[in-house]
């Protein structure tokens, strides 16, 4: 087995559960709610992780034992058994890896997820639902909890724009690989002729950014307009402007967030919604200028396609960074993304 121990430094990590369950034990400790679920969910993500090591290390010692027993008495049936659990410790392995990946600046926090249909009305709409949807039951199948911040149903169907805050260790790690446009085509259900479509949607991720991150945020560059909440299905209607729109005027970056019906706990929520577009902003004009060095062509610009979902003529998700195929596009559907993400993660080292 590959000396996974020597990848990282196990000791600190203990440490570091150290330090976090002291700081729960602190008086105060929960009058931060938000600040309070950061600590723990660093403490389970880095628990999370050293069980896993331990796990793979007895495992493995197993094996050997298994191995050397099978070998001494030359069990057909033992060496079946053998093969299954050696199978079954590679899948362990990978998935350790992949969040040994996740080594980067807010990897750990939570992360923000939009989702924006291009044109195409009704059908485009109807495409970011079904993408809304995907992440939730990736979301439900990775322990991770889901908000929607805001959300602005489709006239006759599917969603004009719809923004979740995914929560888990690891959530913006993963999820990064989902920015981009993922394109459909398929047979529409909204066209009486049965013709084939083509409709796009921009998916864009941003991590959480705490309170203490030093982002500046001028009350001059900002305007504020609030307006009546309204969520999917015409559930939480308010009868008070509890939803805020903010507009940061230097980058016309605009957030909003209705998921509140406190109108101060919506401009909260919104102002930290800018807060990690603007790092975000930051880090891709960081990327740019270094590709620029390197003399790197890069397809700039919400307009570069990501993934396809072909559900006719045939059936088929493929990746266009990694080239992964799957031809099961129910599951994908149905949140079995990992593949991808798994690849593109990867392909970034």
């Amino acid at each position: 087995m590959r000396n996974l121990g020597g990848l990282f430094d196990l000791d600190s990590k203990k440490a570091r559960i150290q330090e976090l369950e002291h700081d729960m034990t602190a008086p105060g400790f929960w009058d931060d709610q938000n600040g309070a679920q950061t600590v723990i969910n660093e403490a389970n993500g880095l628990k999370g992780f050293v069980n896993s090591f331990d796990e793979i290390f007895t495992r493995h010692e197993d094996l050997e034992v298994t191995y050397e027993l099978a070998k001494e008495e030359n069990d057909a049936e033992l060496l079946v058994d053998l093969e299954n659990e050696l199978d079954s410790l590679k899948k362990v392995i990978n998935d350790f890896e992949l969040q040994m990946l996740l080594s980067e600046p807010y990897d750990a926090n939570n992360a923000m997820l939009e989702l924006h249909p291009g044109a195409g009305g009704t059908e485009s709409q109807d495409w970011a639902s079904m993408l809304l949807r995907m992440y939730q039951r990736w979301a439900d199948q990775h322990d991770f909890s889901c908000e929607t911040l805001d959300y602005l149903p489709g006239e006759e169907a599917g969603v004009k724009s719809v923004t979740l805050l995914i929560k888990g260790h690891n959530a913006y790690g993963y999820l990064k690989a989902e920015k981009g446009v993922h394109r459909l085509v398929r047979i529409s259900p909204f066209d009486s002729s049965g013709r084939r479509h083509t409709s796009f949607v921009s998916c864009d991720v941003t991590p959480e950014m705490s309170d203490d991150v030093d982002i500046e945020i001028r009350s001059e560059d900002i305007k504020v307009d609030t307006y009546r909440a309204s969520g999917a299905g015409g559930q939480h209607v308010n009868t008070t402007d509890s939803a805020v729109r903010i507009t940061h005027i230097p980058t016309s970056i605009v957030v909003t967030c209705q998921n509140e019906r406190s109108q101060i706990k919506n401009r909260e929520a919104a102002m930290k919604m800018l807060k990690s577009k603007l790092y975000q902003l930051e880090i891709e004009k960081q990327q740019q200028e270094l590709a620029a060095l390197r003399g790197e062509q890069k397809e700039i610009g919400w307009g570069s396609q990501i993934r396809s979902y072909v559900f006719h003529p045939y059936s088929m998700v493929k990746d266009h960074r990694t080239n992964v195929e799957i031809g099961n596009t129910g599951s994908v559907m149905d949140g079995e993304i990992d593949p991808f993400i798994d690849a593109y993660l990867r392909s970034q080292l």
